[in-house]
């Protein structure tokens, strides 16, 4: 059974989802604070995907979500009001999977949670490739070593690196990236792509890895084949 930890101040929304989820076979722990997120976390063992308001008072979701990762490697799921391109950055920055936007559909909320679990479940049952002498990717421990060095990936950069060193060779768009690795088909957005892909050069260069994501200038980024 899988758990689900849901963290909002509104008690009605908590009700709301734990009902939900639990009659959809979902085992639901609740938090109404961060500090109350924070113990159950640390108390019990770890959910399989987070769901997180990011308004609370005291400390916001994403302060929290910083703290919940030093914990948990799982999906985390923001809930909030509004987000603008520069709150997806500094969420996605902070540890955070995906952005659910108040008022939702129950049910999208529900596909969105499956997409995202069934998405994890995929990705362990991984095995390592070896590109070169070099890199190691591997899968199912979510890992990648450059010089037998292991190499720090927030979970989004090691999902667009899964995405494009399985397929390599082929060109994904920025939209393609966005519904693959976001897990929802909508308008690819370019800034967070960016980000990411940026995040992910600069990580590989300072180990003496380079050019393994390239640019297709116009149409969007392809792993280069060895």
């Amino acid at each position: 059974m899988k758990k689900i930890l849901i963290i909002d101040d509104e008690a009605d929304l908590r009700k709301l989802l734990t009902d939900y989820f639990e009659m959809n076979g979902y085992l639901v722990v609740t938090a109404e604070n961060g500090f109350e997120a924070l113990r159950r976390i640390e108390n019990q063992n770890q959910p399989d995907l987070v769901l997180l308001d990011i308004n609370m008072p005291e400390l916001n979701g994403l302060e929290l979500c910083q703290k919940i990762r030093r914990f948990v490697s799982c999906p985390i799921l923001f809930l909030t009001a509004r987000v603008e391109d520069t709150d997806k950055i500094s969420g996605f920055q902070a540890g955070g999977d995906d952005y659910i936007l108040k008022p939702f559909s129950i049910h999208e909320l529900g596909a969105r949670v499956e997409a995202h679990l069934r998405r994890e479940m995929r990705s362990h049952n991984k095995a390592s490739i070896k590109f070169s002498e070099d890199l190691v990717i591997d899968y199912s421990a979510r890992a990648l070593y450059i010089h037998d060095v292991p190499i720090s990936l927030a979970k989004k950069e090691f999902d667009i690196i899964e995405l494009l060193s399985t397929h390599p060779g082929m060109v994904f768009d920025k939209e393609r990236i966005y519904e693959k690795v976001w897990g929802f088909d909508v308008e690819g957005d370019s800034a967070v792509i960016a980000e990411h892909i940026r995040r992910i050069r600069l990580k590989l260069k300072e180990h003496g890895c380079e050019n393994k994501v390239e640019t297709v200038w116009g149409v969007g980024y392809k792993w280069r084949k060895s």
